[in-house]
């Protein structure tokens, strides 16, 4: 019966919500309703696309099929937060590709067809998509077309529907690259030099002038007599108001209590070590005895000496002394050593493998190739006859090329002890291997490494007090800005400021990770000047935030940048009244030198100077542009700069030939490839894209 009573009251009140809205439609008109619905079911918008609404559902559909894309190639069911990252990155990536870029590059007159994706797949310009997929490489990792074709043929008969799966994905970002390649195909083949525009960028860049000039600096000394009005402040604003656009952000500021092991955790982790010390030293079995015991594993590699004395000079040198023991434990930053030397070998650091690939069940024919090869086979040959190894980018067949421990197929490590000529058999991943070594660097001492180690790690005592450390800010600020900024100056606590965060921020200053921190940021309930309850990331760092500033999507309010727009106004000003001044004093004055010495200042040269060089910032464009259009041995300007006014006067000018046909369309090139890296900016400013992944994801 209680149930049942649940069940009513909740209907009875979805009912009363129905009867509202419907009483509310005689009331508004139905414009406005449709607005405010329209406000309840957008908050289950993930964003926007070209004012078409994506719904949450929609994109986790979208995140469910990269998801299992994911598994797919990694073969793993566990996501981890940044893999998570890029899946939700390339669901939304996805949607804008196909919703709104290929559209447009479709309205453009641009097609991709199916007899154009079997090329690309199966025909003499495979797409790159496929060759660099793991998929296809080949155990040298170089792109196989018969494991392509394998794959390809192979589908049909797979039950779990996988193979299908993943290809449908291959195609479908086949289809999108292509789509990109022929619409930036289409951009570079309009950027056309004209040659007008072709004699004149030459001519620019070719004709060199030198030039005596005087500089009265405007110094940094304040001019009280310049005014700039409220009115001359707005009227700036409006006219260069997209200047000013902004996004949605947050200006905050924080203190992160940052949990790190105490004296007490530190003597513990010290006394640790020394109690296993002992059984480190005398142990027959330092592979369990680490698994069990110590932060570090045994590790595989071996050391040649010097190699680790930068990060471990007290290792280094004690594995290379005459008579290496155990070394006594050591203290670095939080964490205690201890060391042994494990294993030592006569080895190369690299070593040039050749090889011939077989399946496992092909151990007889492993056999035959030994005994064809210990009695003078061809390597070569025999390669290219039995090998599943077919690489076609290969000096010879059968090739690897040089192998070191860090590249280095697992199961082969063996050839950098091998001499040069000899033949082995060894087994990989890949299959059964026939091993032959051509060269070798020279070889030296090496020693394999057993490293006990322990961190030293927070105690519960140590993350309480923390904690308490952080409760007391969160609760003496009461969620008020001006307590937090008191009680922070009044104990020197260390804030950190982090301006402009956006919705989607994952890292504020050096912190990863701090979604629920951009969450409280972002919440509906969050004001200005709030200051937030301790707010927990990672389980080891206690942040307490408070807010400054919100800046709303659209443009910065005037009073904003008023100040930098009055401080502009007042530096053109500034120059004007100068560049007047100047041009009193030196009227009707034909010598440079005379002019310095009216202005009181010195005359100085630069030489080589081309209208080409205005990309530079060594030099002022105002200066440059007056000596390009200046009559030789004739008085210019006064023309002001940024820092100061400048007279000039062009004493020499020179036509050359150093700047070519070539240079020009290599700057061509350049602007082609900025134009192309602008694409994705300029389709989500056109797309009109609303982003909010982040309070969803």
């Amino acid at each position: 019966m209680a149930v049942l009573e649940k069940i009513r009251v909740k209907l009875g009140v979805l009912i009363t919500v129905l009867i509202a809205v419907a009483l509310l439609s005689f009331i508004i008109d139905p414009g406005t309703l449709e607005t405010t619905l329209s406000y309840f079911s957008s908050k289950y918008d993930v964003g926007k696309i070209d004012g078409k609404k994506v719904r949450y559902n929609e994109f986790q559909k979208e995140v469910d099929y990269y998801t299992n894309i994911y598994t797919l190639t990694t073969g793993s069911q566990s996501v981890s937060e940044e893999a998570m990252q890029a899946i939700n990155e390339s669901a939304w990536q996805n949607l804008i590709s196909e919703w709104y870029v290929i559209p447009q590059m479709q309205k453009a007159g641009i097609r991709v067809g199916d007899d154009e994706l079997v090329d690309l797949s199966q025909g003499k310009e495979i797409s790159p998509i496929l060759q660099q997929d793991p998929v296809f490489l080949d155990a040298t990792g170089e792109f196989s077309r018969t494991k392509l074709l394998d794959f390809i043929h192979a589908i049909p008969g797979d039950a779990s529907g996988n193979l299908a799966a993943y290809w449908s994905f291959l195609q479908q970002n086949m289809t999108s690259q292509q789509y990109f390649t022929k619409y930036t195909s289409l951009i570079t083949a309009s950027d056309i030099i004209t040659p007008v525009e072709l004699r004149r960028q030459i001519e620019e860049n070719n004709t060199s002038s030198d030039a005596e000039f005087v500089l009265v600096p405007f110094g940094f000394q304040r001019d009280t007599t310049i005014k700039v009005s409220d009115k001359e402040v707005q009227d700036y604003y409006n006219a260069h108001k997209e200047n000013y656009r902004q996004t949605a952000s947050r200006d905050v500021e924080f203190v992160a209590y940052e949990v790190v092991p105490s004296e007490a955790d530190i003597k513990a982790a010290e006394e640790e070590i020394n109690s296993l010390y002992d059984e480190f030293a005398a142990t027959d079995n330092l592979k369990a005895f680490l698994s069990f015991n110590s932060d570090t594993p045994l590790q595989d590699y071996y050391y040649k000496e010097g190699e680790l004395a930068g990060q471990f000079p007290e290792v280094d040198e004690f594995a290379f002394s005459r008579n290496p023991k155990v070394l006594p434990v050591f203290q670095k930053e939080n964490t205690f050593y201890a060391a042994r030397v494990n294993d030592v070998k006569n080895m190369s650091d690299s070593a040039y493998v050749r090889h011939i690939l077989l399946s496992f069940e092909d151990g007889t024919l492993a056999d035959s190739l030994l005994n064809v090869l210990n009695h003078g086979g061809d390597f070569s040959d025999l390669a290219s006859r039995f090998s599943l190894d077919q690489n076609p980018n290969v000096a010879n067949p059968g090739d690897i090329g040089w192998m070191t421990q860090t590249s280095m197929i697992p199961g082969m490590q063996d050839v950098l002890t091998m001499r040069p000529g000899a033949i082995a058999r060894m087994e990989t991943d890949y299959g059964l291997h026939i091993v032959t070594v051509t060269d070798r660097t020279t070889p030296m001492k090496k020693v394999q490494l057993a490293i006990l180690s322990k961190e030293a790690l927070p105690s519960k005592e140590t993350f309480q007090d923390f904690y308490a450390q952080a409760n007391d800010l969160a609760s003496r600020c009461e969620g008020k800005i001006e307590n937090f900024d008191k009680i922070t100056m009044e104990e020197d606590l260390p804030v950190i400021p982090a301006n402009r965060v956006a919705e989607s921020a994952r890292q504020l200053s050096r912190y990863d990770d701090v979604r629920e921190v951009i969450r409280w940021i972002y919440d509906d309930k969050t004001k200005e000047g709030d200051v937030s309850p301790i707010i927990t990331v990672n389980n080891d760092i206690y942040f307490v935030v408070a807010l400054k500033q919100i800046h709303e999507e659209g443009y910065t309010p005037v009073n904003t940048v008023a100040s930098t727009i009055r401080y502009r106004l007042t530096n053109e000003k500034r120059a004007e009244k100068v560049r007047n001044e100047v041009a009193d004093k030196i009227a009707g004055l034909t010598d440079i030198n005379v002019i310095a010495d009216t202005l009181g200042q010195t005359v100085s040269t630069k030489t080589g100077i081309t209208f080409g060089s205005m990309s530079g910032n060594s030099t002022e464009p105002a200066f440059i542009g007056a000596v390009a259009g200046a009559e030789p041995g004739v008085i210019a300007g006064p023309v002001a700069g940024n820092i100061g006014v400048y007279v000039l006067q062009v004493g020499n000018r020179e036509t050359g030939a150093f700047y070519t046909e070539d240079d020009a369309k290599i700057k061509a090139a350049q602007v082609e490839s900025y134009q192309i890296n602008n694409l994705p900016a300029i389709f989500t400013e056109r797309a009109k894209i609303v982003d909010n992944r982040a309070r969803f994801f």
